[in-house]
């Protein structure tokens, strides 16, 4: 690649996404490509282009991608890709009985990551209203609610994450105002149990979903009627979609039309790692069968303890799903793996408790919880992490944190 430029969009410097969105379209239609930087990643970006040199790909994209195990990349999705996901994505509404044309689509998700750029692009392919959110509003669900109400003579759609589903929920107007949206697509991390079925009590119209910023975003996703009749996972292919699993690892595979042509890396541009027959292997483990995928976890962070092998991301929904029946004063919780010479590896705990909250109390707490638990599911050490915390998008920075958690070797677990 080579002949052009590359203009960086910074997410941090650029308050109302309104006129970032519309910088973004003026430069696609010069026929150019928007870099955009999330929150703390400008110089790391500018480093990255200024290392690769020319790159002129046409209209396109480069988001942000792979950061949950620390190794970032820059995805490259052109223009076409994220057209081709738009009209995959209408025409699975129609195929529900909605006109996409006449739907008001609200997006409070942030424009660096590749689920909140789409909405802006549904949107031009589908002639429909785009109603930005901001991210504070949607940290208040009152403020939300005064500030965006919803209208009755259309359908509103609703792009969320889990960590907003579940404020919006606790909160009586919140809930009120979610049960007033025709749809809402909730994607980005694992919908935890617990959370799907208060959703389903509440009779909330959820599409779980399932994508990636190399497959231009949704790639499958489940109707409201199956996830209010009780079905997990996140539903089927769309039509420009297929999917199978590696049947070494389990991972999930996808192909599409619509799949990254590669990522800027290292300062160099790598073409996209597909099998011999065409197949790109995501980083999630999953199960498929004729009611659709369902995501097990990503495979960079499963740990294998004692000949088991463990995922993460289940067994911290689990705990938090504990904890708020118990009423622990627990705001959020990481597991991530340690070496063991005995076990190959074990599991540790990083710990965030809610404001004004005991930490030592709530871990030996949790530490009860977890006490009948399997021993390779058992967290051998806890720790408290008064800083931990997921991305806006929901998603955590895995490596982040295990190079926090190699920094605190001398904290040893209660009841280890």
């Amino acid at each position: 690649m080579g002949g052009g430029s590359v203009s960086v969009w910074l997410a941090e410097a650029e308050g109302d996404p309104a006129r970032r969105a519309a910088g973004i379209e003026r430069i696609w239609g010069q026929g150019g490509c928007v870099a955009l930087a999330g929150p703390g990643e400008r110089q790391r970006l500018a480093d990255e282009l200024a290392a690769a040199g020319a790159l002129d790909p046409g209209p396109a994209v480069l988001l942000g991608s792979g950061g949950s195990a620390g190794a970032r990349r820059w995805c490259l999705q052109p223009l076409a890709h994220l057209q081709a996901s738009a009209r995959a994505t209408g025409a699975w509404l129609e195929g529900l009985g909605l006109d996409p044309a006449t739907c008001l689509h609200l997006n409070p998700l942030p424009l660096h990551h590749v689920s909140g750029l789409l909405p802006l692009v549904r949107c031009r392919i589908w002639g429909a209203e785009l109603r930005w959110l901001a991210a504070e509003a949607m940290r208040d669900p009152r403020r939300l609610v005064a500030g965006c109400p919803l209208p009755s003579d259309r359908p509103v759609l609703l792009s969320l994450v889990p960590t907003q589903l579940l404020r919006l929920l606790e909160d009586p107007a919140g809930l009120d105002w979610l049960a007033a949206c025709r749809l809402i697509w909730l994607g980005g991390a694992a919908l935890p149990a617990d959370l799907a079925a208060r959703a389903r009590a509440a009779g909330l119209p959820l599409a779980p979903c399932y994508g990636a910023t190399e497959t231009a975003a949704m790639v499958c996703v489940q109707s409201p009627q199956r996830f209010l009749a009780g079905e997990p996972g996140c539903g089927t292919p769309l039509a420009d979609v297929r999917l199978r699993l590696d049947p070494l690892s389990g991972a999930v595979e996808v192909a599409t039309p619509r799949l990254s042509p590669g990522c800027l890396r290292h300062g160099r541009f790598e073409p996209l790692l597909r099998t011999d027959d065409g197949w790109w292997r995501s980083g999630d483990a999953g199960r498929l069968d004729a009611a659709g995928l369902q995501i097990l976890g990503r495979l960079d962070g499963a740990i294998h303890s004692g000949g088991e092998t463990v995922f993460p991301e289940q067994l911290e929904a689990r705990l938090l799903a504990g904890a708020r029946e118990s009423g622990l004063p627990l705001a959020t919780l990481l597991l991530l793996a340690e070496p063991d010479p005995v076990w190959g590896q074990r599991l540790a705990a990083l710990v965030r408790p809610q404001p004004g909250g005991d930490a030592e109390a709530l871990i030996a707490a949790l530490s009860r919880q977890v006490g009948t638990w399997p021993p390779a599911e058992r967290p051998r050490r806890w720790l408290a992490c008064p800083t931990l915390a997921a991305t806006e998008a929901g998603k955590w920075r895995r490596g982040q944190w295990q190079e926090w958690l190699q920094g605190q070797q001398d904290t040893l677990a209660p009841g280890g």
